[in-house]
């Protein structure tokens, strides 16, 4: 049994949140406060192994909690619980710095709480099952001439864990990571994931060389464009460009700015999967993936939290395979390692 304790100020998201964790039967709700002070209380009285934590509470936030943490001996793991602003953009990242461990958004329509279920159960688990990797194989800074390409939405982030924690750091290829995420959070999405992958993790910055054994997750508030650059040896590779071109489908960064403008560039070096989201992007990346001579995955449909995405890429007949997610590192690893 996980033991959770649940901490928001807010009556109606402790109800919410231990309604939902109820559910699964790995998980026991051990208590809930409605501040820091109290919280902190019952992690002395009650031990437990996870706290869903909300940053911006009465009398002690979840920031100045965190602060008063460092002096225990074996924390439990903190999963904060955003709101979708700019300050709560900032504190997140404050609390990650503090040592949260991870971070999870809460819906704009706080009527629609309940369709974070199982994405919110299955980041506890994620917590107490995913070690962090404090130690990186140091990498050669050597332009890629290979690349994979992932795109996720609404459920995930606990997808990318799952993947970025069981790529080798040898891999013979740069990583980018296309995940649906506003402005401010996607800095936060790479500390995390650099915590628990091999590869070193970082967000895209205008400029960056695609680079052997390394992870770029795309920046909020701009689509991720790859365009060709040489190395110094003359062969050709990719770099990175940040564009603030208006959203499409909505969303920006879009997965099919990335998978076609990387499709251009890399041509039949490309694998790249598509995991649980909402909406149709990365359809038509992918479908100029495959025209490119790349390999194309999706994730199988029982896996996700939505599957408009993968769903998007399946209609327009460009996926070689569809995959449960326990396989889909072990596949970009020897699809990687099959290109000539």
């Amino acid at each position: 049994m996980i033991r959770v304790l649940v901490v928001d100020d807010s009556v109606f998201m402790r109800t919410v949140l231990t309604d939902i964790l109820k559910t699964d039967p790995s998980l026991e709700i051990v208590g809930t406060a409605e501040d820091g002070i109290k919280a902190l209380q019952k992690i002395e009285e009650l031990s437990p192994d996870v706290i869903t934590l909300d940053i911006q509470m009465p009398n002690m936030d979840g920031i100045e909690m965190l602060e008063r943490m460092q002096s225990l001996e074996n924390p439990p793991k903190i999963l904060m619980l955003s709101t979708l602003t700019s300050k709560d953009a900032e504190l997140t990242k404050k609390a990650l710095d503090l040592g949260a461990d991870d971070f999870m958004l809460k819906p704009r329509n706080l009527g629609k709480i309940r369709g974070i279920e199982k994405e919110l159960i299955t980041k506890i688990k994620h917590l107490v099952t995913i070690p962090s990797v404090h130690k990186k194989t140091k990498i050669t800074e050597v332009p890629a001439e290979k690349i994979v390409l992932i795109g996720s939405s609404a459920g995930g982030p606990p997808m990318l864990d799952s993947i970025v924690s069981s790529l080798k750091a040898e891999i013979d290829a740069a990583v980018v990571i296309t995940q649906h995420m506003p402005a401010g959070f996607t800095a936060s999405l790479a500390e995390r994931l650099n915590r628990i992958s091999p590869l070193e993790v970082k967000e895209t910055e205008n400029g960056d060389i695609l680079q052997k054994g390394k992870i770029f997750v795309s920046k909020g508030g701009f689509h991720t464009i790859i365009s060709a650059t040489l190395n110094d040896s003359g062969k050709r590779g990719g770099k990175i460009t940040l564009s603030k071109s208006p959203p499409v489908h909505a969303v920006r960064p879009a997965v099919d700015k990335t998978f076609g403008s990387a499709a251009k560039v890399y041509g039949p070096k490309i694998v790249a999967a598509i995991l649980s989201g909402m909406g149709s992007d990365g359809g038509e990346g992918m479908a100029a993936i495959k025209d490119a001579g790349g390999k194309t995955i999706v994730v199988r449909e029982e896996d996700c939290l939505v599957y408009g995405m993968a769903r998007s890429a399946l209609e327009r007949d460009c996926v070689d395979r569809v995959l449960p997610l326990k396989s889909i590192p072990r596949e970009l690893i020897k699809s990687v390692s099959d290109m000539e």
